[in-house]
Formats: structure tokens, sequence, C-alpha cells
């Protein structure tokens, strides 16, 4: 008989699996429009502020750019946005704080309670794109409870690069075979699956706004999808 390998580890992505990142950058944007009287529109502009900062992502992956913090690349987008934009004027100090709204994001509301339930029977762990001081503003801010943060500055990488869950799995002293991402980007997921790692992929329906999540495709290929962290606690208990 086959048996499934034991499971001592997982491992989440952050931005969008266990965090509402576009609720919460949507609503700093109208609070610093407000505050300087600045008319933007707020869902384009977060929107737009993801895109960048996912395609700069994408290039440094490839190699196709040096390796930059996530803070720094998001501030680097910003500022181009702006431009676009013809927003001028801002004091520097104002830039930077909303700059670290990305410190600042609310989780879902199951995200929580769920790692909470998962980390009573494993290891939780973060693995992020974030840079560490990022994961660990956000997560006291969001209340989670994880046991240990990677980020992916760690190795000098970004995610999909093997080196990342690799690395992760190591310092946790776990097999690959022995953690499990989890995350709501199938790219993310399907990258750890290819080098061995369990995976659990999260629908999030409303990350890019009501109604509009990611298409994962065929989801047989995942060993579990689920639609929130609380529906994978009862799967793996």
């Amino acid at each position: 008989m086959h048996t499934k390998p034991a499971t001592k580890a997982l491992l989440f992505d952050v931005f969008g699996t266990v965090l509402d990142w576009r609720t919460s950058i949507v609503e700093e944007l109208a609070a610093f429009g407000n505050t300087h009287s600045i008319e933007l529109d707020c869902e384009a502009v977060a929107d737009r502020w993801r895109v960048g900062f996912r395609d700069h992502q994408r290039k440094i992956a490839q190699d196709a750019a040096p390796f930059m913090r996530m803070d720094d690349v998001h501030r680097r987008v910003l500022d181009r946005l702006f431009a676009g934009l013809g927003v001028a004027g801002v004091p520097e100090a104002n830039l930077q704080e909303l700059n670290q709204a990305w410190h600042r994001l609310r989780p879902w509301p199951d995200a929580v309670a769920g790692l909470t339930r998962l980390k009573e029977r494993y290891t939780v762990a973060a693995l992020s794109n974030g840079n560490l001081s990022m994961l660990v503003g956000v997560s006291k801010y969001a209340g989670l409870p994880w046991d240990c943060v990677f980020s992916t500055a760690m190795f000098s990488a970004y995610k999909p690069d093997p080196a990342v869950y690799w690395g992760a799995a190591k310092m946790l002293e776990a097999p690959p075979h022995e953690a499990m991402m989890v995350a709501a980007h199938a790219y993310d997921v399907d990258a750890a699956r290819e080098i061995g790692l369990q995976t659990a992929y999260v629908f999030r329906a409303d990350e890019f706004g009501p109604g509009q999540g990611e298409d994962p495709g065929d989801t047989s290929r995942f060993d579990f999808a689920v639609g929130d962290l609380l529906e994978l606690a009862d799967a793996l208990a």
C-alpha cells in the first residue's frame, strides 16, 4: 500500500494567501490622497503597484535584474506611478510612510484562526518574497501566529527560484517531501511541487477585487485545493 509522506512543516505564501493586500492598500491610498488633497483612482493605483512589483520580481527571478528588497522594489514602482500621474511635491517622509503601507495589511478573516489550528500539529512558517523587516512588521500588525518567518531575501532570490523552497525546508530540517507549500498563486505552488514539496492551493476569490481571483486551472495536480485556511486545517486533520 502506498503511504503518503508525513507532513512536518507548512510553508505559507503571505501576500494574497494570508493577507488581503488589495483592500488594505486601497484604503491606505485613499487616506493618503485625502491628507494631501490628491485625487487618485485608488483601486487602479493599488493594482498597478502590485503588478509593477510582480513584473520586477519576475525579472529578478529570471536573472534579468539585480536583486532588490521588496520594500525597495515597491518604492521604485510607486515613484514611477506617481511620476506618470503627475503627483509631485509630497514630502519624502510621507512617501516613505505610504510605502510602509505594505507593512500594515489586514489578514483574510480565516487566516489567524486557521494558522492557529494548523500550528497545533505542524510547524507553520511564512515563506514570502517580502524582506524580513517587512514580514516581521506585517505579521505583528496582523497578529499572525507563525513559528518562524522566512524571507526569500535570505536566499538572495525570489520565488519561484527552487533555491527558496529548498532553503526553507533545509533550515527546518525537513526533507522536501515532508514540507508543504501553501499559496493562492499557482506559479508558487507549481514551483514547490516540481522539487518535491507537498502542495495546497488556496482559492482567494476576491484577491484582485470582488469576484476577481486567480484561475489556477485544473487543481488535481495539487495535494489539496481549499477555500481558506480553516478548510485546510479540516483537510489535514
